[in-house]
């Protein structure tokens, strides 16, 4: 049965894919022509906002706000919760889901990044990758230019420091910072 899993199903399943797929850039394509529009938009025009989000994103909810330009892969693996703030620049790399709960706010710059990479040099050039989920947790605070690793989890109420790279799961309600990211302060 897996002999007939395409591409797009490896990728989310969490197995090896071909990035190169055609139906991969297809999707990648249209997703740029729709980030790309968002960025071309009056900053005051919310109903044109609000239906290339539509269009773009697997879900949104009410009160959210994407600061432009923003850039993604896909578009369709990223869930927002209600009252989202996304600052300018940020980049969710959404070959697997990425979810944000309610009242998450991202800094500038802010890079969600489910993909993953083989470390043989051979393997990397051929164009093979997985990757795994990112969950943000209702009210957490990522500041400016954050890094989230594949498959991390930022629990709610958490907030992460301006820089920082996450390279394990981030407990609810800690502050943590650095490179790699730590807790600094717990509840």
């Amino acid at each position: 049965m897996d002999a007939y899993l395409t591409e797009r199903d490896k990728m989310l399943r969490g197995e090896p894919y071909d990035s190169y797929d055609p139906e991969l850039l297809t999707a990648r394509f249209a997703a740029r022509r729709l980030t790309r529009r968002l960025s071309g938009l009056d900053p005051e025009d919310a109903a044109g906002r609000g239906e290339v989000l539509h269009a773009l994103l697997g879900g949104i909810g009410p009160g959210s706000w994407v600061e432009a330009p923003f850039h993604c892969d896909y578009g369709a693996q990223i869930s927002i919760g209600a009252h989202v703030f996304i600052n300018m620049a940020c980049v969710f790399l959404d070959a697997a889901p990425i979810t944000l709960g309610d009242d998450v706010q991202l800094g500038p710059g802010v890079q969600l990044l489910t993909s993953d990479h083989p470390r043989d040099a051979e393997q990397r050039a051929s164009g093979v990758e997985w990757a795994y989920p990112i969950t943000i947790g209702a009210r957490a605070w990522l500041g400016g230019g954050v890094i989230v690793l594949p498959g991390m989890t930022i629990g709610e109420d958490a907030v992460i420091g301006a820089g920082s790279v996450v390279t394990r799961p981030v407990q609810p309600g800690v502050v943590a910072a650095g490179n790699p990211c730590r807790p600094i302060a717990t509840p």
